[in-house]
């Protein structure tokens, strides 16, 4: 094994974490928002078109959740996993 697939291999790691990380916190701000009784995606959708957070509630913290993932990100997994079960 040489250098260059000892480090591909670190950076698909990182890549699958942070991956994994985005779908729990998208999982947990989903489960709060149907909680509150919101139309889920839409809250969702609103928050990562305008960066308003103020369109994910706070309960169970996910607010402070959602913030802590870039919306560039986000937006980059949920295309991914859409793309992926084509």
């Amino acid at each position: 094994m040489d250098n260059n697939t000892i480090y591909l291999n670190v950076k698909e790691l990182q890549k699958r974490e942070k991956r994994e990380k985005i779908k729990s916190i998208m999982r947990e701000v989903y489960a709060a928002l149907e909680e509150k009784g919101y139309n889920s995606i839409n809250q969702i959708c609103g928050y990562l078109v305008s960066s308003d957070p103020t369109y994910i509630t706070n309960h169970n913290n996910a607010r402070a959740l959602i913030t802590q993932v870039e919306r560039e990100d986000i937006l980059e997994a949920i295309t991914e996993e859409y793309i992926e079960k084509m």
